[in-house]
């Protein structure tokens, strides 16, 4: 790697990297909170929202960072420290390791896998892991049924996930992100090439099922049984205070934002444009141009996709726990089954 001509040593590339992939990740983690959670939720519900701190609210966001930084980080008595302690990093560290396979353009990605996808949904189990440290280790009653209800939960909804995602690499003969990407670019529909062949048309049913999964991921609404505030406080969470607290927060938004981008990768054709509006600007797709442009369109994607996971968080109820595994097992497992038969049976007709 070279920047400006100049040769840069490994050590340099990789703090480079560890600066963009925290700007990748807390920069629209920030942004969508402001957007949809502060203003876009209090319009749906005819209020205001955050109106003082800044214009229009706009340091509400740093305002709560430090009040967050300033309470006293307790610890229960009879919890266990380490582990305690340790539990919400690795819930956040799962979303830094989530970005490291997003492509941003051509040549903009901190990873270039060739089994990138694998190793996306392979990581995003962390959080399980952490969940389940902070239940246990916390010592509390609500913590341990909220830690035990998410572990059964992401277990569930990880299997329609993952098959969600294996009619798309079916469809693009490939695991690689840059590959799936290039995919949806040079394919076509119907023989017409002016939109590329972004996989959302050929695979609804797997976007779908990709997006009801990704909203039980997040233990987002309708799916909040390991939080839910009227049964379990905060379940998992809630002896934790401070700074630890918040960092389960931005882990929960910034794996949302991730989880879009990947989903735009996946269905959207990523950073990429239709053909036609690279043939009308007279840009290549594989221009290093489209290094500069690819993160602000992969911006647009992200904030259309995570503008339906939270509007789906404030519109509908809480499920029971029963309904909430019968959705996973009974139905969608079953659908996405049906959506790897359907592509790979047309994938050998027509290719």
């Amino acid at each position: 790697m070279s920047l400006l001509a100049i040769e840069l040593a490994y050590w340099q590339i990789t703090v480079i990297k560890l600066v963009f992939s925290i700007v990748a990740v807390l920069i629209p983690a920030g942004a969508t909170v402001y957007l949809y959670l502060f203003k876009m939720v209090s319009f749906m519900q005819s209020r205001l929202g955050p109106m003082e701190a800044g214009p229009f609210g706009s340091l509400q966001l740093l305002a709560e960072l430090g009040k967050s930084a300033q309470k006293e980080d307790i610890f229960p008595e009879k919890a266990d420290r380490y582990v305690y302690a340790f539990a919400p990093y690795v819930v956040i560290v799962s979303s830094f390791l989530l970005v490291l396979v997003v492509p941003f353009g051509p040549n903009a990605m901190f990873a270039n896998y060739d089994t990138g996808i694998f190793f996306a949904l392979g990581v995003s189990s962390l959080s399980v892991i952490g969940i389940l440290m902070a239940g246990w280790a916390s010592a509390s009653k609500y913590s341990m049924l909220g830690g035990l209800r998410a572990a059964g939960q992401l277990i569930a909804y990880e299997l329609p996930m993952i098959l969600a995602v294996v009619g798309v690499v079916i469809q693009a003969g490939t695991m690689n992100m840059q590959g799936i990407v290039t995919a949806q670019i040079e394919g076509e529909i119907f023989g017409m090439g002016a939109l590329g062949n972004p996989f959302i048309l050929t695979q609804f049913m797997g976007f779908l099922i990709f997006m009801v999964a990704v909203q039980a991921e997040l233990t987002q609404t309708p799916f909040d049984m390991p939080i839910a505030e009227s049964e379990l406080v905060t379940g998992y969470m809630t002896e934790y205070s401070g700074f630890r607290f918040l960092m389960f927060f931005i882990g929960e938004f910034a794996t949302a934002n991730i989880f879009a981008f990947i989903a735009s990768t996946l269905f959207l054709g990523g950073w990429s444009v239709p053909p036609f509006v690279t043939d009308m600007i007279g840009i290549e797709a594989d221009s290093a141009w489209f290094d500069l442009l690819g993160p602000g369109v992969m911006a647009v994607k992200m904030l259309a996709i995570t503008f339906v996971i939270y509007w789906v968080r404030f519109t509908y109820p809480r499920f029971r726990e029963d309904q909430l595994q019968r959705l996973a097992w009974k139905l969608l497992i079953p659908l996405a089954l049906v959506n790897i038969v359907a592509t790979a049976v047309l994938k050998v007709v027509f290719v």
